[in-house]
C-alpha cells in the first residue's frame, strides 16, 4: 500500500475556520473522487497548536505509487490539485512508509 500525506498552510486572506469548512466541505468530494483512492483521511491541526503555520495534514492511500501518480494525472486529480493550490500558501507532499506498534481496535 502506498501511502502520501500533504500538509497544508491556508491562504493568507482565509481564516483558520474557512480554510476547515472549505476543505472538509468542498474539498473532500474531490479528493475522495481520484481514480484508484483507498482511504482519504484529513486531519484538522487544531488552532494554537499550529507551530509549524500548518492548517491541516491529509493522508491518501492509493494500491501502488503508479496508481498515486495516475490520479494525479486524471481530470480529477488535476481539479483537484487545482482546488487545492487556489486555497493554499503552502502545500508540503511527503511520500511515508507506515509503521504501526498498536493494532486498531
Amino acid at each position: 500500500m502506498f501511502k502520501a500525506m500533504i500538509a497544508l498552510t491556508r491562504r493568507d486572506d482565509m481564516s483558520h475556520e474557512e480554510f476547515v469548512r472549505w476543505w472538509l466541505d468542498e474539498h473532500v468530494p474531490l479528493a475522495s473522487g481520484l481514480p484508484g483512492v483507498r482511504k482519504v483521511i484529513l486531519n484538522v491541526v487544531d488552532e494554537g497548536y499550529d507551530e509549524a503555520g500548518i492548517d491541516g495534514v491529509s493522508e491518501l492511500w492509493f494500491d501502488t505509487r503508479a496508481d498515486f501518480d495516475a490520479a494525479y494525472a486524471s481530470d480529477v486529480g488535476k481539479a483537484t490539485a487545482a482546488d487545492s493550490l487556489a486555497h493554499v500558501s503552502g502545500r508540503v507532499r511527503l511520500v511515508v512508509t507506515e509503521n504501526v506498534f498498536l493494532p486498531e481496535s
